[in-house]
């Protein structure tokens, strides 16, 4: 598992200007872009999927109570698969943030807070 590098102490203070500055910054605009390429798409891929749950549950109550084996019915393993589907989410933006985001991030803090450029 990867960590985050850290530095002793709290960084130096950074002036109003140079925040202002940041935002019109183009590696934050990328930073702001990457963030936005995973969350936006994965965000309407959810609720639509758990709208069309809620969905079918009000107005397709056939359909969900269909039972597939045993006491197992549709709306059981949706309803499971909406608990599958929040936590695959949380793992695939943990990861896509690993690679994707957080090296560039920690690039810009210190690039901003210490004046480096790796």
């Amino acid at each position: 598992m990867a960590t985050t590098p850290t530095r002793d102490g709290p960084p130096p203070e950074v002036s109003e200007d140079q925040l202002a500055a940041m935002h019109d910054d183009p590696r934050f605009v990328d930073l702001k872009r990457r963030l936005f390429r995973f969350i936006v798409p994965a965000t309407i891929a959810f609720l639509a999927w758990y709208l069309l749950y809620v969905f079918l549950s009000a107005y397709a109550r056939d359909f969900m109570g269909t039972v597939l084996f045993g006491n197992i019915n549709v709306a059981l393993l949706l309803g499971l698969g909406q608990f599958l589907s929040t936590f695959g989410i949380a793992w695939g933006y943990s990861r896509y943030a690993a690679r994707n985001y957080d090296p560039k991030a920690i690039e810009l803090h210190d690039a901003i807070h210490y004046g480096e450029d790796r």
